[in-house]
């Protein structure tokens, strides 16, 4: 197949891209938040009410949206270089966030009200996601500027 796009195009596409990635950062920021203040109150004893609903109902369409960020990346790199690996640090960075996303959703279901070793796992994963979102905005960055 080939797909005559305007670079002009491309280019905004690109920060359109970059925007809606940052814009899924910040709320899994937000959604790490709430999830430390959700372990907070679990290890203080305190009920986290509302909190609790809000973190179990954003995380499934936050790992939709990032997932979708990843696969918009490919889609446009592919549209513009014709191959996929033209920046490679930026694709495997962001194919380790998207493993990170669906491997943090996947342990979600496991957390039980007693178990603490899910509860940890998905903690330090999430932290890890979070790291690697900073490191691909750098990244993202270096390759837009």
């Amino acid at each position: 197949m080939n797909f005559l796009i305007d670079k002009q195009v491309l280019a905004y596409l690109r920060l359109v891209h970059g925007t809606f990635n940052t814009i899924v950062f910040a709320l899994i920021v937000y959604q790490g938040t709430l999830g430390y203040r959700i372990r907070k109150a679990r290890l203080a004893g305190i009920p986290a009410g509302g909190i609790n609903r809000r973190h179990r109902k954003n995380g499934p369409v936050l790992v939709v949206l990032g997932i979708a960020g990843f696969f918009a990346g490919v889609v446009l790199v592919y549209l513009d270089q014709k191959h996929l690996l033209k920046y490679p640090l930026h694709f495997i960075n962001g194919a380790l966030i998207s493993s990170a996303l669906v491997g943090m959703f996947l342990i979600s279901k496991r957390i039980r009200a007693a178990d603490t070793q899910w509860r940890t796992v998905h903690y330090r994963l999430g932290i890890s996601t979070i790291v690697l979102y900073v490191i691909q905005l750098f990244l993202g960055l270096d390759i837009l500027l």
